[in-house]
């Protein structure tokens, strides 16, 4: 039976997302941003919080864990790597396991990169990945913590799920990182025609999130490292994946 999910936003520019379990009614926050906004959504739909499932240690991931489970009583999951650095940490997790909401199951990736513990959620029945700071659209987590080569195995797994897989970044940061995508990757029409979108969509006040793989693939710098027209565009050509994806994530860094 599928989650049903509710998506808000929240901080200056975080989404926060509470998934529920339709049969049996458990509830998970995906990290704790935003403490007020999470009850008050909470309120709204009439659900009672049973879970945090967190992707990483940073304040606007897990900064809300103690309050909230001191107010549910929820169990908190994180990332095995990063065990002391979340607070409240119930059950720590990494690349492999099984995180089961009620009825529904996900998988754990272990993604470091942006962290150097940071892990995502894949619930395969659902079509759905909870990335959190690891890939945006077309954009993906700055290296606080980890190498250009581990992230790019982290895109690299997400990559490889399924196309249609949405993929629920952690922030709406989707105009700008088209806007330096297309500083790397002038001449794919694809990009082009989604930035026009972005454009728009942002223009209405809509949100640009959740994306999905497919498009990713075909839009998003830091997936086309190992592709001739990216390495082209940087004056790469037959360079490696990580040494392109370390360029370009260089470049982003300096943009």
């Amino acid at each position: 039976m599928p989650i049903e999910i509710r998506q808000f936003a929240c901080l200056a520019d975080n989404y926060g997302y509470l998934i529920r379990n339709r049969e049996t009614g458990d509830v998970a926050a995906i990290d704790t941003p935003d403490v007020g906004a999470i009850n008050s959504q909470l309120d709204a739909a009439g659900w009672r919080l049973t879970h945090v499932l967190n992707t990483h240690h940073h304040w606007d991931h897990a900064g809300g864990n103690l309050a909230l489970k001191d107010k549910w009583g929820c169990k908190i999951i994180g990332p095995k790597a990063e065990a002391e650095r979340i607070p409240g940490l119930d059950v720590a997790v990494g690349d492999g396991d099984v995180v089961m909401l009620g009825a529904s199951k996900a998988i754990v990736y272990d993604t470091p990169g942006h962290t150097s513990g940071h892990i995502i959620f894949y619930f395969a029945e659902d079509a759905a990945a909870f990335v959190g700071d690891t890939i945006f659209a077309m954009g993906c987590g700055r290296l606080f913590e980890g190498t250009a080569e581990q992230m790019w195995r982290s895109l690299s797994k997400i990559a490889d799920l399924p196309p249609q897989t949405k993929l629920y970044c952690a922030h709406e940061y989707t105009q700008g990182n088209a806007a330096f995508a297309l500083s790397v990757d002038p001449f794919n029409e694809q990009l082009i025609a989604r930035a026009h979108e972005v454009d728009r969509l942002r223009a209405e006040g809509t949100s640009t999130v959740p994306t999905d793989v497919a498009i990713e693939l075909k839009t998003n710098p830091f997936l086309r490292a190992a592709d001739p027209g990216l390495q082209a565009a940087l004056g790469m050509s037959g360079a490696g994946a990580v040494e392109v994806f370390a360029e370009t994530r260089r470049r982003k860094d300096n943009f």
